[in-house]
């Protein structure tokens, strides 16, 4: 049995529920397929921000419940496990509807759902890494309905992206003089490879930014204890939809480019970057920037974070999009 887990009200002053606020769980039908979604806020009045995580196939919703709960003040937040992955995991997902194409159709329907709740005409869209790509197609394909978009680790020209990644854990390698890393890099070659390589050219990234042993993971599973809508019978599920989303879909989205696909937009663009991102290297984010065409783009930068800036700034990055990103849909999410 999946857990769908709990979500506890939001609360005032004197602890009691604070009206007109919302705090929902609980799988939705979107695409034919039940997935997890939940929806919290201060007010049903404040713009609707639906989170898409990357991947393919790894939730944030540990990251986000823990280090950018304070978004709920601003915007009634969309958590959302995406098809094939975390409690929206389960065996016997058709790998044929493992497709971008499938996953533009999954949000449409999110997007409606949450439309008609909310009584909404439009929402905020924030992508990280391969829900970058998700937002931004989604964008360009439903200008109507997305009031603005933001993203962190994000992708333009997803093999560029690679490509940089590449050359820069064999300069590490180098740098570092590891002979092992250097010998598993160079035995692989750049890219584009398979999505096995993928994960051995990320698993040493890690290694090198001291992302790996004990203390990352302790990190990790202390957000699943510490959050209600989680636990730790969720982590395996998390572990094996990553590994099988990946595979399954990395032949297809390593090769999209926004660049071609998505060079003009409708509606605000914000990018918030890591200026240490070495699985998207920042410069490839920037090249899609600096040709998109949209009515408003911003660029933030963040010194001291990695691929994630909302877990490692998550002060700067909530208070970006409360100051920044909030003001620019006022007014533009209903009619």
């Amino acid at each position: 049995m999946r857990r769908v887990g709990r979500t506890p009200p939001r609360r005032g002053p004197g602890g009691r529920s604070l009206p007109g606020s919302i705090a929902e769980v609980g799988y939705v039908e979107l695409g034919g397929l039940d997935q997890w979604v939940l929806v919290r806020g201060a007010s049903r009045e404040n713009p609707p921000l639906v989170m898409l995580h990357g991947g393919p196939g790894f939730s944030d919703t540990h990251f986000l419940r823990r280090c950018n709960a304070p978004l709920e003040k601003d915007f009634t937040v969309v958590y959302w496990d995406q098809r094939g992955t975390g409690k929206s995991y389960r065996k016997g997902i058709p790998v044929s509807s493992m497709t971008a194409e499938q996953f533009i159709a999954d949000l449409d329907d999110l997007v409606e759902t949450v439309r008609e709740r909310l009584d909404k005409e439009r929402v905020v869209l924030f992508g990280h890494s391969w829900g970058t790509v998700l937002g931004v197609l989604y964008s360009a394909r439903f200008p109507d309905k997305v009031a603005a978009y933001a993203g962190s680790g994000q992708i333009g020209d997803w093999q560029a992206a690679e490509a940089g990644s590449y050359r820069f854990a064999l300069s590490e390698a180098e740098r570092l003089g590891d002979q092992k890393a250097l010998e598993a890099l160079r035995a692989m070659g750049p890219p584009p490879y398979s999505a096995r390589a993928l994960w051995k050219e990320r698993t040493l990234l890690q290694q090198f930014e001291g992302r790996l042993g004990m203390r990352p993971l302790l990190d990790m599973l202390r957000s699943f204890v510490c959050i209600p809508e989680l636990s730790l019978s969720d982590v395996p599920g998390l572990l094996r939809g990553f590994r099988w989303s990946l595979d399954v879909m990395w032949e297809e989205v390593s090769k999209l480019s926004l660049i071609e696909e998505a060079p003009v937009l409708r509606m605000p663009v914000f990018f918030l970057l890591g200026c240490r991102d070495r699985w998207v290297p920042p410069e490839t984010s920037v090249a899609y920037f600096d040709m998109l065409t949209a009515p408003r783009k911003e660029l933030v930068w963040f010194e001291e974070s990695g691929h994630e800036p909302f877990v490692d700034e998550p002060a700067k990055f909530n208070a970006t999009m409360a100051s920044v990103v909030r003001p620019a849909v006022e007014g533009s999410l209903s009619g």
